[in-house]
């Protein structure tokens, strides 16, 4: 199989080529001062770890500069994905996961990270929950597509997001923008600088964001369920020791109140697709029918058919009596909302996170090299209340603390430019301790009480080179790879009082409960985990050709892979193996003043999925799945005068599973099972969620839409003395599924982004009136599925605004 789509991508990429390279050539006739003109005003990369040409650059990259941001009303890092084609921002949770052509994780538990590595100055952001943020001073972002294994490390088998933001300067500027938009969403950024001495200069911003949420609540005595107030401010300086050394170092804390991914309602299977009954035998449908169950999966809201069948006396009148609903709720009113937007939840649920981090940069000239260190500090303090049953009655709230903190520490040398070998060489060492071990629970109202808890500590030590040799001035030769020794330590796991097993080393149940009801080992006991080791080595090697200037055509092969994993949260001590992924990708680009297109064709070979799914609020996690992805994208962008701008991408990916026997899928319980069935009812009774297995082989991979496009455009125009720019973002994406078993389904949607602003002759003042989703499209941002019910989590409407911009 693989042989025949590298063979059909060569076949591609002649044709192309050969259809290219004679308005290529015509390029090249220009005389060598346009051709050095041309240089300041393209596309500068760092996708290597030094500044490149984005043509000279044999990776797919997307990159977005400050007017793109703007233009689509980018203001946090998740915004993005509408710039970019085949990048999704999904969540499960506060757990915030990037999915880059197929490749992301829904895995969230301690120590869990990420697929898709985001780096802010050349630091390494490894917590999930902090993942998405809003977006400070950015200079531009860089969007890396395909593993990046051999130059940025573990947990980027999908591709790297690299931020880059503005260093503070001797040159005194100041900015300051206000914006209010609908739900009362008010906006404030400041922004200044100024040099101390000639030799030191110094920064500070600050962002303050807060609003009323979109969401509604369907009980009358809680309003705004969904208000939200963030915060950040960041400071740096930086020195120019001499000529040769400069020292930069910064602090950011951010403060945020926002319980906007935890607003789940219940998932309705509007299609039927979720085959929530496929699995019960007819003796058991039969007893359905016979208590008045619902009995078809399309139209259903997927929680526990106990709260819709008489013959269990279920009303809200006996919720109200148990004390699970306050004591003014509707009698008339269900305990539950289907309607986007709509929550049921009460106001117990929340997320708050404060986050402080220091980083320095050592920048040195070492006459033959360029010296680059990289030293990082960063301790979150998150806690969210999570309700896990999708209802308004206080069955199941998880609270649950996390602190995670980070030490990282990277050196990096760069070659001069100019010579016909080039490379960079670099040490890298990172900790994180990820501690879950604030877990308390409420059941039935009563007060929070320990549940469980857990913690681990991972460290990596990588050593990695990376070089590249003009064989001749336009063919050139790159080999690089990548050694990294992982550990996972003192990890540890406390069971919790429901808790009747944990899983061993070798995957089998260890009882904690003795058949007369008694504790073997009391709640909150620790459970200690041996040390988990992992070896890997991430090789790279590309073949580069220049047909002229301004093209380049080049075919790649790179391996990537995301560490192993102990599953403290899930009560095991069953290790969990490295992912794996081998990509092979060819590609051609092309730029010149007015004009760029990248085009690229991909095949990935990935094994050892790490697959996550969530029975009775523990995460299952195991090495489940190998899949085959493979597909093109290109992207172009387009100044047609002086005027207008264009820019387009657009990316079909074929991304499925090859071998998945045990895949994960959500049922009904069958009432004439019995234990060890996995479909049994056991303690929850009739009409109870369950979790069992299907053959997952041939499915779609999770959050992978088969294709995605996008398309911007900004005109400008001379108005009143001053400039005036109209300007817009169309995103589309085609159908997907939330899981891996094709259940929890989202269909394609589009939407659209629109932005006027005028700026006056001084250039200091700026207004600006601005919509998102101004086609008021509604869809899924989350599926929270487990087997106390299944939550959905909706996008905001149609959104608009004005903001006001001042800057010297």
């Amino acid at each position: 199989m693989r042989s025949v789509n590298l063979r059909g991508m060569t076949s591609v990429w002649i044709v192309l080529a050969n259809a290219a390279l004679p308005g290529i050539a015509f390029a090249q006739d220009g005389p060598a001062s346009d051709q050095k003109a041309v240089v300041s005003s393209e596309i500068i990369v760092t996708a290597q770890r030094r500044e490149e040409l984005s043509r000279d650059v044999p990776i797919t990259v997307t990159t977005l500069g400050t007017d793109q941001l703007t233009t689509a009303n980018a203001n946090s890092l998740a915004d993005i994905s509408k710039l970019s084609t085949s990048l999704r921002f999904d969540s499960q949770g506060t757990f915030v996961q990037p999915t880059i052509r197929g490749v992301g994780t829904t895995v969230t538990t301690t120590n869990s990270g990420p697929n898709v590595g985001i780096y802010v100055d050349g630091f390494f952001q490894s917590n999930p929950e902090v993942a998405d943020f809003q977006l400070l001073r950015v200079k531009s972002i860089q969007v890396l597509k395909g593993p990046q294994g051999t130059l940025f490390g573990r947990n980027t088998t999908g591709g790297a997001i690299l931020i880059t933001t503005d260093e503070p300067s001797t040159t005194t500027a100041a900015q300051f923008k206000a914006s209010y938009g609908r739900f009362n969403t008010l906006t404030l950024q400041g922004y200044a600088t100024t040099g101390l001495s000639d030799n030191v200069a110094v920064d500070i911003e600050g962002l303050y964001r807060k609003g009323d949420g979109f969401q509604d609540s369907i009980y009358a005595g809680y309003k705004h369920p969904g208000a939200f107030e963030n915060w950040s401010v960041r400071a740096g300086i930086k020195a120019d020791l001499s000529d040769s050394i400069s020292v930069l170092v910064r602090y950011t804390h951010s403060s945020t109140d926002d319980p906007t991914a935890l607003m789940s309602n219940a998932y309705v299977d509007r299609s039927g697709a979720a085959g929530i009954f496929d699995k019960v035998s007819p003796t058991g449908m039969a007893i359905y029918q016979a208590n008045f169950f619902p009995t078809a999966s399309a139209g259903q809201p997927l929680l526990p058919l106990y709260l819709q069948s008489p013959i269990f006396g279920f009303s809200v009148g006996n919720l109200i009596a148990g004390g699970l609903l306050p004591p003014d709720w509707s009698a008339s009113d269900l305990p539950y909302a289907t309607k986007p937007g709509d929550i049921a939840s009460l106001d117990k649920i929340s997320f708050r996170n404060k986050s402080d981090s220091v980083q320095g940069t050592v920048k040195a000239d070492l006459g033959f090299a360029d010296f680059t260190s990289y030293t990082q500090y960063r301790k979150d303090k998150a806690v969210n209340i999570q309700d896990l049953d999708a209802t308004a009655a206080y069955t199941w709230l998880m609270h649950i603390g996390v602190m995670n903190e980070t030490f990282s520490q990277e050196f990096l040398v760069n070659s001069k430019p100019g010579s016909r070998l080039q490379w960079t060489v670099g040490l890298n060492y990172f900790e994180n301790t990820d501690d879950w071990d604030d877990s308390l629970a409420s059941f039935l109202n009563q007060p929070f009480a320990p549940f469980g808890g857990a913690s681990a500590k991972a460290k990596s030590y990588a050593a990695f080179a990376d070089l590249t040799y003009a064989v001749t001035p336009r063919l050139f030769i790159t080999v690089g790879g990548r050694y990294s020794h992982d550990l996972v330590t003192d990890a540890y796991f406390r069971n919790s009082f429901t808790n009747a097993f944990y899983e061993d080393e070798n995957g089998d149940l260890v009882p904690l409960i003795a058949p007369d009801g008694t504790y073997l080992y009391p709640p909150g006991t620790a459970f200690p985990l041996d040390t988990l080791k992992n070896d890997s080595f991430t090789p790279r090697a590309v073949v580069r050709f220049k047909p002229s200037e301004e093209s380049s055509i080049y075919a790649s092969y790179t391996r990537g892979y995301k560490a192993g994993m102990l599953n403290v949260g899930g009560l095991s001590k069953r290790p969990i193996k490295p992912e794996k992924i081998n990509a092979y990708e060819m590609g051609f680009k092309y730029e010149d003043r007015v004009f760029s297109l990248d085009l690229a064709a991909y095949y990935y070979d990935y094994k050892d999925l790490q697959v996550s799914s969530f029975q009775d609020g523990a995460v299952q996690l195991r090495n489940a799945a190998s899949s085959e992805i493979y597909g093109v994208e290109g992207q172009l962008r387009y100044k047609v005068d002086s005027h207008l701008s264009v820019t387009a991408g657009a990316a079909w990916t074929h991304a499925r599973y090859k071998k998945f026997p045990n895949d994960p899928y959500y049922s009904y319980c069958d009432p004439v099972a019995a234990a060890p069935d996995p479909l049994a009812c056991g303690a929850g009774g009739i009409g109870s969620l369950v979790q069992t297995t299907v053959d997952g082989k041939g499915f779609r991979m999770q959050r992978a839409p088969d294709f995605t496009a996008n398309l911007g455009a900004a005109y400008g125009f001379d108005l009143g003395g001053g400039r005036t720019t109209f300007s817009g973002n169309l995103y589309y994406t085609s159908k997907f599924f939330f899981d891996s078993a094709e259940q929890f389904l989202q269909k394609g949607y589009a939407t659209l982004s629109l932005r006027a602003q005028w700026e006056d002759p001084s250039q200091h003042f700026t207004v600006a009136v601005y919509g998102d989703n101004v086609t008021d499209q509604r869809y899924l941002t989350q599926v929270q599925y487990n087997t106390l019910g299944v939550g959905a989590v909706w996008n905001a409407p149609v959104t608009w605004g004005v903001q006001l911009g001042v800057k010297y």
